[in-house]
């Protein structure tokens, strides 16, 4: 258990950089959409590529985003149902629900959008607006996005099994994953130091 939480602490890190890393994506449309603005008003100046590449950008920020809002927690749950389950319920039904819905639906996304993806790659698909721009790299945002989510998943299932065997903290006492990371790697530490103890012992 303590390999799959260093695993788990590394797909973590690997989350938390991509969250972190697409902001500027948020900031970058925020100036295109005022500045498509000030030249429609001001200028009466259009372009449909700076219109399509707002919305590749939203894109981006949400199919990326998916992973690391798993980390920190910050899905959606219906909230009236979970607040009366215990910490150890809530965590059993989560492990049912990545192994069982989430992982698949991973896996079902990226083997239905990647043929998507390469067919457009390799007929070089544009958009039909004129001056719109190429399609194939906001397909490519579907399977990756899956992907990071799929692997955040492993994480996130990784934690729960090991808060449910007794060798980790509760994944779901804190609203974001952050504070927990000094956690992982006590219960690594200490899984470490009980298999050393064990084979002084023999």
């Amino acid at each position: 258990m303590g390999t799959l939480l260093k695993l788990s602490h590394l797909i973590d890190a690997f989350s938390r950089f991509i969250g972190k890393s697409i902001i500027w994506l948020v900031l970058a449309a925020t100036l295109i959409s005022a500045a498509n603005a000030v030249a429609r008003k001001a200028f009466s100046i259009g372009s449909n590529a700076f219109l399509e590449i707002q919305w590749y950008l939203f894109a981006a920020v949400f199919m990326l985003g998916a992973g690391y809002a798993f980390l920190q927690n910050a899905h959606v749950r219906i909230d009236v149902i979970a607040n009366k389950m215990s910490s150890r319920m809530r965590n059993y039904v989560d492990v049912f629900g990545i192994i069982v819905f989430l992982l698949p639906l991973c896996y079902f996304m990226i083997s239905f959008s990647w043929p998507v993806v390469h067919g457009a790659y390799v007929s070089g698909e544009m958009s039909s607006n004129a001056g719109g721009l190429i399609r194939w790299p906001v397909y490519a945002l579907v399977p990756v996005g899956f992907a990071l989510l799929g692997l955040q998943a492993v994480s996130e299932l990784i934690k729960r099994v090991a808060f449910l065997t007794g060798r980790g903290p509760d994944p779901l006492a804190t609203a974001g994953h952050d504070e927990t990371k000094d956690h992982i790697h006590a219960a690594v530490g200490d899984t470490s130091e009980t298999n050393a103890a064990g084979e002084s012992q023999k």
